[in-house]
């Protein structure tokens, strides 16, 4: 029988290349298609927050599990405060913003429909989000913004929270070994939609994608 210890460190090794390339400073050129500045990082970013808000919000509104569904909701809520956050420092008001396509990511989560599956991508989700949300740091690290840099630090342990929220639950519903495959499988998946995207589009703009040494 797995434990949430050895899934999470099946996930992270079973995915090392793509969750490294997506923590590359490549992934902030791929979301902003290579216009890395200021408001076309913070307008990515608003659009991740929005879909991941939307996502967990969906979730929540059709799970039967109270543990389950209560963590969703509090995931929900902290993803709409990122997002309005983000949307302050743009100086955007919530109705004048229209956010992109939703990512390949949370396509791929809201094809989910069981809770094992839900909560095994939400950590494939976490995983893969926490690495690009270092590369936000950095961003405004370097264009001496500590303020905002700070800001999103405070985004990346919200991440921790909700890494760890997930996989306490996944020790309360996975009762089988099938269970905890079908649960890395979705956290695979997740982390795969994220990084076939991140190829697509660094390839389109004729980039590679694999990082420079």
């Amino acid at each position: 029988m797995t434990d949430s210890e050895s899934f999470l460190e099946t996930v992270e090794t079973e995915n090392q290349t793509p969750l490294s390339r997506l923590g590359s400073s490549k992934s902030l050129y791929a979301a902003t298609e290579g216009d890395i500045d200021a408001e076309p990082v913070l307008r990515a970013t608003a659009d991740a927050e929005y879909a991941a808000w939307q996502t967990f919000a969906g979730w929540a509104d059709d799970e039967t599990n109270d543990d389950v569904r209560e963590a969703f909701e509090t995931t929900a809520a902290e993803e709409e405060g990122h997002y309005e956050t983000v949307l302050e420092e743009l100086g955007t008001e919530a109705d004048d913003f229209e956010p992109g396509e939703t990512p390949a990511l949370h396509d791929s989560l809201r094809e989910r429909t069981e809770t094992v599956e839900r909560l095994g991508g939400f950590v494939g989700r976490t995983l893969a989000s926490d690495r690009s949300k270092d590369q936000v740091v950095g961003f405004f690290v370097g264009d001496a913004d500590p303020q905002t840099a700070s800001l999103f630090r405070e985004f990346g342990d919200d991440l921790d929270d909700q890494l760890e929220r997930a996989l306490t639950l996944l020790e309360a519903v996975c009762e089988s070994d099938e269970d905890w495959d079908r649960a890395e499988d979705a956290a695979s998946g997740a982390i795969e939609a994220a990084y076939g995207e991140y190829v697509e589009v660094l390839e389109g703009m004729g980039a590679n994608p694999k990082p420079v040494c």
